[in-house]
């Protein structure tokens, strides 16, 4: 007896021409999933988010409402920060590249993207002040080439480091966007 829904190579009865929710050029997704090194840091941060929330509760258990509301807002900011840093990262759309950090999100429209290629540089290690010799996807913009390139994803960040096929998956992924929506 065949179990054609455990297959991943089964023929859909649907039509081919349907789009699947992640078609949509619009939307803003991230070409690569996030690295073990973030995933993990931000689980910790997590974890150490219901530590503190329990520590709140029992707080206010013991009487002093205000000391546990404080410990409340510290569990939420801990809680932020750790969503934030899953959220960081390269987001592409069909409008541009978006370069989410923790603090700052910087966008660039594909008409003001002159190149996007990979090159071998010295990289910052996991965004420490530290460099090492890696390879980084860049962004060359028309109205910032005297600054220089702008990196966008490097082998040796939270997302890529010992992982350099996702790192050669990602950047062609980038290149390839910006072949397409980018103008001369």
């Amino acid at each position: 007896m065949p179990l054609p829904f455990l297959t991943a190579d089964r023929a859909f009865e649907v039509a081919d021409d349907v789009a699947l929710p992640f078609d949509d050029r619009e939307h803003w997704r991230r070409p690569y999933r996030p690295g073990p090194w973030r995933v993990a840091a931000a689980a910790l941060c997590l974890l150490l988010a219901s530590y503190v929330l329990f520590a709140a509760v029992v707080i206010a258990l013991t009487g002093s409402v205000s000391e546990a509301g404080v410990i409340f807002g510290v569990s939420l900011l801990v809680i932020a920060g750790a969503l934030r840093l899953l959220r960081m990262g390269v987001w592409v759309s069909s409008r541009g590249v978006r370069q989410v950090n923790f603090f700052v999100t910087r966008t660039v429209t594909w008409n003001r993207v002159v190149a996007v290629r990979t090159a071998q540089r010295p990289v910052r290690w996991m965004g420490l002040p530290r460099t090492v010799q890696g390879q980084a996807l860049t962004v060359v913009r028309r109205d910032r080439a005297s600054d220089g390139p702008l990196p966008l994803l490097t082998t040796h960040g939270a997302d890529f480091l010992a992982r350099p096929e996702a790192f050669d998956r990602a950047a062609d992924s980038v290149e390839a966007w910006a072949d397409e929506y980018r103008r001369p």
